[in-house]
């Protein structure tokens, strides 16, 4: 008597979990292979996802895949004869597993069980074969994470080997949480139930994680969230309370809200409508005034007469990776030359808006010194009517210094027993 076959893997049920892995698969896929950023991408890859715990899960995965994308890959290669193309499925879906049982302590089993239906009816003798040889083996990362190149060789040539590494090691934890207030009293009412510290005026930061609506005083509109290091900008403009300031590139609008609660009248431009929406959420949530323009900023020219300007210009954003680990794997952040054009424009159509004496802020949140240093140094030898106005240490959070030029760039290995900070440069012009 012929025995039955055994059903084929395809047919098999999925076990639990699956759901959010295959969310997870899909937005891995859509930032490596098609070049989304990961917030663009996580409505696409969530569609069949209902659950938040779910999406919550594979963004996590997906994160922290990015995190140590050139580790997981060096291990995935160690255990073939041949290695898989970068974009094959199987890689991606071995990706997903390792990161799982390596970082997050997801049980091996489950990261296997959940992992082989990812690859239908593909290889799956393969990704089982691999995972379960490298787990069998007992694979570890190395402690410091790899940075990928170009950002490796560019940050090594611009801050040192030693400094380029302790940049890298901050890939190794999602960074804490810091949230601005309207004033450092609020700032101290709101730090305890946050469970956080203050680092500056009107500043706390803290280690908590969920679902950030539902923190305390999210809902009154008494913080918003936004990085120390990009809390600076406004800061640096000193009192601003009656002056009237030019947000340039504003949206989703920190700085806005930071020169408003100061008592500044604001006009916040920016060109992305979807990104005013989130500008105007925010100035509703938190009850603060500002006038919002939707315009390109090299076009725009503001109708009346302004103190001061803030650019915070269009950039690589290769600062931001703690947080959005996905910039150092996106092409399009590589080539830096359409940004260099862009900002020389816009620093350039805001020059000539100053009074004398008034204050033009220009800031990135990027790490490439082309994009901050270079391009101040080029705007300065176009214009002898402006000067760099030496930024001072004690405008500076403790911790923090000016460099030798006088403007601030933060590294993202700033301040390492507080959590660290965004990489960003600022420069401070006035007009003579």
């Amino acid at each position: 008597m012929r025995r039955p076959s055994r059903p084929e893997p395809a047919d098999r049920p999925d076990p639990i979990g699956t759901p959010a892995r295959r969310a997870a698969l899909r937005l891995l896929t859509a930032v490596l292979q098609q070049g989304k950023p990961l917030e663009v991408a996580l409505d696409n890859a969530f569609a069949e996802v209902d659950r938040p715990a779910d999406r919550a899960l594979a963004r996590a995965i997906v994160a922290t895949v990015l995190r140590r994308l050139p580790d997981l890959d060096a291990l995935i290669d160690s255990a073939m004869p041949k290695p898989l193309p970068d974009d094959a499925r199987a890689r991606m879906v071995l990706r997903l597993a390792l990161a799982q049982v390596l970082i997050l302590g997801t049980p091996p089993h489950a990261a296997i069980g959940t992992a082989l239906p990812l690859v239908d009816k593909g290889p799956r003798r393969l990704v089982h074969g691999v995972l379960s040889r490298l787990l069998r083996e007992e694979a570890a990362l190395p402690e410091q994470p790899t940075l990928p190149n170009p950002y490796a060789e560019r940050w090594s040539a611009a801050y040192g080997a030693h400094t380029a590494g302790r940049i890298a090691a901050t890939l190794a934890t999602e960074p804490p949480t810091d949230l601005s207030f309207r004033t450092a009293e609020d700032a101290t009412a709101h730090a305890e139930a946050l469970e956080g510290a203050s680092l500056a005026p009107a500043h706390v930061r803290t280690a908590r994680r969920g679902a950030i609506g539902d923190w305390p005083g999210f809902a009154d509109g008494a913080w918003w969230v936004q990085d120390l290091a990009a809390s600076l900008p406004a800061r640096l403009l000193g009192d601003v309370s009656g002056k009237t300031v030019v947000d340039l590139c504003a949206a989703p609008g920190g700085k806005t809200l930071q020169l408003a609660a100061a008592g500044a009248k604001v006009t916040a431009v920016d060109i992305a409508e979807k990104r005013i929406a989130r500008l105007k959420e925010n100035l509703t949530r938190t009850g603060l005034k500002a006038e919002v323009v939707t315009a390109d900023a090299r076009h725009w020219t503001p109708p009346g007469a302004i103190d001061h300007v803030l650019l915070d210009a269009p950039c690589s954003a290769s600062g931001i990776f703690r947080r959005h680990p996905d910039v150092l794997h996106l092409k399009g952040s590589r080539n830096l030359a359409p940004l260099l054009e862009l900002q020389a424009e816009l620093l350039d159509h805001a020059a000539g808006w100053l009074p004398a004496h008034g204050h033009l802020i220009y800031c990135v949140c990027s790490l490439e010194p082309e994009e901050g240093e270079r391009q101040v140094e080029a705007f300065l030898s176009r214009y002898d009517n402006f000067r760099l106005d030496p930024i001072k240490a004690e405008e500076l959070p403790a911790g923090l210094e000016p460099w030798h030029e006088g403007w601030v760039r933060t590294l993202p290995s700033d301040l390492p027993e507080q959590g660290g900070l965004d990489g960003f440069f600022i420069a401070r012009l006035a007009r003579k």
